[in-house]
């Protein structure tokens, strides 16, 4: 079994990290945002049926907006349906 070590460096890394998506999380509610769904990736590769790679091509390409909170990613359910329809 591999074990990994943690510094004190990493703690406070993942501490910078983790409230930084916390206040974005609280900005975006404040910009009106809270009435928004969220999809995670799983979900969102099912509704369009399209691979994990394919997904990720469509966010590095900007194609599907997307925010990072933790680990994982969450994307606007409104935009998936733009893209359904369009």
């Amino acid at each position: 079994m591999k074990m990994d070590i943690i510094t004190m460096e990493d703690l406070q890394q993942f501490k910078t990290d983790f409230m930084q998506d916390i206040k974005d999380l609280l900005a975006g509610n404040k910009e009106g945002q809270s009435n928004k769904e969220w999809l995670r990736s799983a979900e969102v590769r099912k509704m369009l049926k399209i691979s994990g790679g394919t997904l990720q091509n469509l966010r590095i390409s900007g194609t599907l907006p997307f925010r990072k909170i933790g680990g994982s990613m969450y994307y606007d359910k409104s935009a998936i349906v733009k893209i359904l329809e369009g």
